[in-house]
């Protein structure tokens, strides 16, 4: 299943030349993990929240080779170059099937959530004398 690299970079108010260093040697790194560009810095468009900085979106053919990548000897070399200059967030996350339906997942959370819950209401507070809704957890 697809993975993704997510990192959210907050914009520094000067770029230091070994976060140029880093832009110029992350490409070599991606390539035997098969890592390609989705997203690198591009404007945002922020419809709900804020959002102080930039997005970098780098797209895998599976979550074990973005570990593998970001693990990497040669990723592992440039990151300071990287972190030492830029604040931000960096998350691997997979994706979803093609074929993924939404309602699906809602239907099976519901479920998971069982009888008489809801959102607000979590499973784990049901009352102790209702054991068949805990005896499947």
């Amino acid at each position: 299943m697809t993975a993704y690299a997510l990192a959210h970079l907050r914009r520094p108010t000067a770029v230091h030349p070994e976060v140029f260093e880093y832009m110029e040697r992350i490409q070599s790194t991606l390539d035997p993990y098969s890592g390609r560009f989705l997203v690198h810095g591009a404007p945002v468009e922020v419809r709900e929240g804020a959002w102080p900085g930039d997005l970098v979106m780098i797209g895998f053919p599976s979550m074990e080779l973005a570990r593998a990548w970001y693990d990497s000897p040669a990723y592992q070399e440039i990151l300071p170059l990287r972190a030492q200059h830029l604040e931000g967030d960096l998350v691997l996350v997979e994706g979803v099937e093609p074929d993924h339906d939404s309602a699906a997942m809602a239907a099976a959370m519901r479920a998971a959530l069982g009888a008489g819950t809801t959102a607000d209401t979590p499973a784990s507070d049901t009352p102790a004398s209702d054991t068949s809704a805990s005896a499947d957890r």
